[in-house]
């Protein structure tokens, strides 16, 4: 079933999630819901809050960007309660966008490795390192999940020109080919 994306403004976003257990209520319909979500809107990564829902998890696919990079075919995952434990490697900066943010790109300053613990889908749990854009996207989720977004990565005065975009979010504003949830005012 394909979800409304919550946008800028929207509590859950700002909110820390919290561990889920492997009795989850229809943890796999959940996982599939945020694919199916994703994936109609055109994404690569999608965090619970996103969906609404305050509790650990994201998901990521980046088959979809496989022809122009065959590194990134078969990198589909799910991270349940995953915590980063170690960021390392030079601060790179590139051009991040996130789904609950539509229509605003900007240069965000990341660490090109990290190492994160995390349970799979079936609640297996792996140690893993990533870097590159992989570590970047699964940072990016991974914020979500700590109740941060990309724009609060970017310097204040770029903030400031982005200020009327983020008020029209809150606001209800904005075009999107992807169901979303604004705040109700």
């Amino acid at each position: 079933m394909i979800l409304p994306i919550y946008l800028y403004g929207q509590p859950v976003l700002r909110k820390v999630a919290e561990d889920i257990t492997q009795d989850y209520p229809n943890i796999q319909e959940l996982i599939n819901n945020m694919f199916e979500t994703m994936y109609n809107a055109d994404g690569v990564g999608l965090a619970a809050p996103q969906i609404g829902l305050d509790v650990r998890i994201f998901v990521i696919d980046l088959e979809p960007l496989a022809e122009d990079n065959p590194q990134y075919k078969d990198f589909k995952k799910v991270f349940i309660n995953p915590r980063i434990t170690e960021r390392s490697g030079e601060i790179v900066a590139l051009q991040e966008g996130c789904l609950s943010i539509p229509g605003i790109n900007e240069t965000v300053q990341r660490e090109e490795k990290i190492r994160i613990n995390y349970f799979d889908e079936n609640f297996v749990e792996h140690n893993e390192t990533y870097e590159d854009f992989f570590a970047r996207c699964i940072q990016h989720e991974y914020d979500h999940l700590e109740g941060a977004l990309f724009i609060d990565k970017i310097s204040g005065i770029r903030k400031q020109l982005i200020k009327s975009k983020l008020n029209n979010l809150i606001k209800g504003r904005t075009n999107c080919h992807y169901r979303v949830k604004a705040i109700q005012k």
